[in-house]
Parts: structure tokens; C-alpha cells; sequence
């Protein structure tokens, strides 16, 4: 085994724990499902709650894939596109910092996903093991088009906003 497979291993096993966490967290953490759901109504997107139960098949999932090292590609294509819907939706808005609620930390998670579909999964994975393993600029593309295209699909087909509140008018009369 060379380093660079124990590197991907780590990287794999720590952003796949910590999708797996934030599922989790979605799920049975704070307000639930339910003040999940509100969460993500309010951020302009229909049928909160079932945005909710997505969120959390999601990143539980892509994170189980991505630890175990199978479908590689696919797994890091759909946490780029949790963390584009993220960034664009929550944290946009806030400017750069994580410390103030902004995209850095979606932006860092989303390109390590990237390099990880160019990088491949590594040696330590089931994809290596099966033979499965789908790397360079196929992984890349794979992951970072699959990504930008579930994002993409997702705001289409459930991103209403509501429009600003306007102060009332008050009618002239002449």
C-alpha cells in the first residue's frame, strides 16, 4: 500500500463520517425532520419535509458510500450537489467565512469531493477490490457533472422563493 491510498482512505472516511453525521443530525438532531423541513421551506424550497427526508438519504447514503470506498464517483457527486444547494441556498449570502454562516466549509467539502473522483478511491476501498474503480478525468466528470446536474435539477424543480414583502400602497386621491 502506498500513502497516497491511506491519504484518499482518510479523506474518504472523514468527509464520509461527516456527511453521515449531518444526516443523521437532519434526522433526529434539534428540531427533526419537521424543523428540518421548515428550515429548508424557508429557505425557498417546496415540501419542506420531504426536502428533509432527502437531505438525510442523501448524505447518509452518499457518506456510507463514500467510507466504504464504492461508487466513488457517485457518492462524491451527490455530496456536491447537497453542499451546491447548500452554499447557493444558505450560506451564499453570508460571504466567504464559516463564521459567519458562510460557504467555506460546503465550498471545501464539495472540491474535496471533486478531487476525490479524479484521485479515485484508492486501494483501501471496494471499488478497488471489485474492480469497479472509475478515476481521473471520468471520475471527475462523473462526480462534478452528476453534482452540478442534481443541484441544478433539484432548484428547478423545487426552488420558489418568496417574493419581498412590498409596503402597501396607499391610493392617491385627486
Amino acid at each position: 500500500m502506498e500513502a497516497i491510498d491511506l491519504a484518499l482512505a482518510l479523506l474518504r472516511l472523514v468527509i464520509g463520517v461527516t456527511m453521515i453525521a449531518h444526516g443523521v443530525n437532519h434526522w433526529i438532531g434539534g428540531g427533526k425532520i419537521a424543523g428540518t423541513g421548515r428550515w429548508f421551506a424557508g429557505l425557498g424550497l417546496r415540501n419542506g419535509v420531504l426536502q428533509a427526508w432527502l437531505s438525510v438519504i442523501t448524505e447518509i447514503g452518499a457518506g456510507t458510500l463514500l467510507v466504504l470506498g464504492l461508487l466513488t464517483p457517485l457518492a462524491a457527486a451527490a455530496i456536491i450537489s447537497v453542499m451546491l444547494v447548500a452554499g447557493l441556498l444558505a450560506h451564499r449570502k453570508n460571504g466567504f467565512f464559516v463564521f459567519r454562516d458562510g460557504y467555506e466549509y460546503v465550498l471545501v467539502l464539495a472540491v474535496a469531493c471533486v478531487a476525490l473522483g479524479l484521485a479515485g478511491p484508492g486501494e483501501l476501498s471496494v471499488d478497488h477490490a471489485a474492480g469497479i474503480v472509475v478515476d481521473g478525468w471520468a471520475g471527475g466528470a462523473i462526480a462534478l457533472g452528476i453534482g452540478v446536474l442534481g443541484a441544478a435539477g433539484l432548484l428547478a424543480v423545487f426552488y420558489r422563493p418568496q417574493p419581498a414583502p412590498q409596503p402597501d400602497k396607499v391610493d392617491e386621491v385627486s
